[in-house]
């Protein structure tokens, strides 16, 4: 038997894999047409997306720019295992404190999955 007809091994954790999936949900609120698309935001559709595909083995939340903190609060930031972000177009309106926390968590051990032009650079 070659490991190819193997059953692929299931995902068994401890706990579900605390996800917190961050979107700026600017566009949503601009442009008629994306929120005809995202009726939940395209941090929602990215949300649905990781639970359709992780099922149980996984809790996942959404916060956007206009929470407190950005969603981002030191206490959501401890609960989060794998933050993903999706950006475009407000980096700027990211509070540095906010910006700060993050990187803190992530060197702390926190997974980051940037999505989009979530890199983009932020104006001084």
């Amino acid at each position: 038997m070659t490991s190819a007809d193997q059953p692929a091994p299931s995902l068994a954790f401890a706990r579900p894999i605390r996800v917190t999936v961050w979107g700026e949900n600017r566009h949503e609120q601009v442009e008629p047409e994306v929120a005809a698309r995202y009726p939940d935001g395209m941090h929602g559709a990215i949300a649905d997306g990781v639970r359709h595909n992780l099922g149980d083995t996984a809790e996942v939340r959404t916060v956007t720019l206009d929470d407190p903190e950005h969603g981002l609060t030191e206490e959501a930031l401890a609960a989060t295992d794998v933050l993903i972000w999706w950006g475009h177009a407000a980096h700027g309106e990211v509070a540095d404190d906010v910006v700060e926390r993050v990187h803190r968590h992530v060197l702390d051990g926190m997974g980051l999955i940037v999505l989009h032009s979530g890199t983009g650079r932020r104006s001084s």
